[in-house]
């Protein structure tokens, strides 16, 4: 349990209808009291009560801010804490009049990044699978992503988790029993009976892995590198993608002469575009650089969209390109399909699948949809796994999951060799440990701080 006061502004800094200064702990309602003019004090307030006043300088009474402040006391709150929201008008200098008044009392500390939440999972209101989830919510980038990040919030992993670590430990509570009173045959500990229960197990975890791929995808989306020669259709493919004019696009060669980000969903997959510089041998100093950028975003991409003008024969640059690139996830977009097509299809056929040929115009938007469903098809076998279930997107989870088998491939493998019993049970503790690294159970301090840390302030 923490004894200290923290506060931070919780809504984003600029301009806005409202903004959102968040204060809690055990000071929290009395040092806020200290500085609201309002019809009823603070202290006197009841629990999820909203109250109109003004902020005040206590020495010199002047009125700083007009303010509307919600009261939440412990422990109905989100830190379990008593927490005191202060809504000022939007505004930088109105939030920052508040703040630096708020921070010259006594008791009051700027909080750092995550500590509400940190608090939140240290006063076991959360747990730290939970606490995770509360960074994808804020970062999603589809309904879909949003949707699995709240059902995370909400305890539907941990709930899952919870279970598998209940049939661990009864299965422990068994080996312990054998071993301590072996003349008390309380449950027969044959080969048998370890090899079902860690089985089961080991079947909720895979039921659990079988979705990290769509989970992952969801959490963090597809980087996805647009490469292609200059004037193929890359920045034109990119701005019909977003939606909007994101890139310059004229019928000069070497237009885009760096990388650009943009973000995009389709089909409720979140794509990071990178829109690169057209790759040919040249001259220009400026255009080489972009060039180079352009090839060390290839190499960081997920997936790969390269634009082959297909009313051009192939040129040496196109050829030396799908040399590099082959063997990666590719999707090859024979653009301009509205004129007379001259590509030499066989030679593309010889690099990349047909499966993976995609056929537009991107002036058109004709063949567009069928890219949108091979990207799709590509990463997720069409579509999502629907219904409710439980999906894990964190890489930790999905690292600590792959660990907890493995230990009870052990255990199973050690059972199944007639290896005593008080000699395969570190493998199945050792499982039960590792899921409860999942939840926050037996998390080192180190790994809270790197967590809580990329959250952003007043969270």
């Amino acid at each position: 349990m923490v004894t200290d006061t923290i506060a931070a502004i919780s809504t984003a800094v600029g301009e806005g209808g409202i903004a959102v200064i968040r204060v809690s702990g055990p000071e929290a309602i009395e040092e806020v009291g200290r500085l609201l003019q309002s019809k009823t004090p603070l202290a006197e307030a009841t629990t999820h009560t909203v109250h109109y006043g003004f902020i005040v300088q206590p020495k010199t009474g002047e009125k700083l801010e007009e303010v509307l402040v919600t009261v939440m006391r412990a422990p109905r709150s989100f830190t379990t804490e008593d927490i005191v929201e202060i809504s000022t008008h939007g505004g930088i200098i109105s939030v920052k009049r508040v703040m630096d008044l708020l921070l010259q009392q006594r008791t009051i500390r700027l909080a750092e990044p995550g500590e509400f939440t940190k608090r939140a999972f240290l006063n076991g209101r959360i747990d730290l699978s939970q606490a995770e989830a509360v960074i994808d919510l804020i970062r999603s980038k589809s309904d879909r992503a949003f949707t699995v990040a709240f059902k995370q919030v909400e305890g539907q992993l941990s709930r899952r988790i919870t279970e598998l670590r209940y049939f661990l430990l009864e299965t422990l509570a068994h080996i312990e029993v054998n071993i301590d009173y072996p003349e008390h045959d309380v449950e027969s500990l044959t080969t048998a009976f370890i090899k079902e229960k860690c089985s089961k197990v080991m079947e909720g975890i895979d039921e659990l892995l079988r979705t990290a791929n769509q989970g992952k995808i969801l959490r963090e989306g597809i980087t996805t590198a647009i490469v292609g020669r200059p004037n193929v259709g890359k920045s034109s493919l990119l701005n019909a993608l977003a939606r909007q004019n994101k890139a310059i696009v004229t019928d000069i060669p070497g237009t885009t002469r760096d990388v650009i980000e943009e973000f995009v969903t389709i089909n409720n997959i979140p794509l990071k575009l990178l829109d690169t510089a057209g790759i040919r041998e040249t001259m220009d100093i400026v255009e080489q650089m972009g060039v180079e950028r352009s090839k060390a975003a290839v190499l960081e991409a997920d997936l790969i969209l390269l634009v082959i003008n297909g009313a051009e024969p192939l040129h040496e640059d196109e050829i030396s390109l799908m040399e590099q690139i082959k063997g990666r996830q590719v999707i090859v977009l024979i653009n301009k399909s509205d004129l007379p097509q001259h590509v030499d299809r066989n030679m593309i056929e010889s690099y990349f699948a047909e499966g993976n040929q995609v056929e537009l115009s991107v002036k058109t938007e004709d063949g567009l949809e069928r890219l949108e469903e091979t990207i799709t098809e590509l990463f997720l076998g069409g579509q999502l796994e629907s219904g409710d279930l439980t999906y894990v997107s964190n890489v930790r989870h999905i690292a600590l999951l792959n660990k907890a088998v493995l230990s009870l491939q052990d255990a199973f493998e050690a059972a199944d060799a007639g290896v005593p019993i008080d000699i395969f049970q570190i493998d199945v503790r050792l499982a039960w440990e590792q899921l409860g690294e999942v939840i926050g159970d037996s998390a080192p301090d180190s790994l809270l701080d790197q967590i809580f840390s990329q959250f952003c302030l007043g969270k």
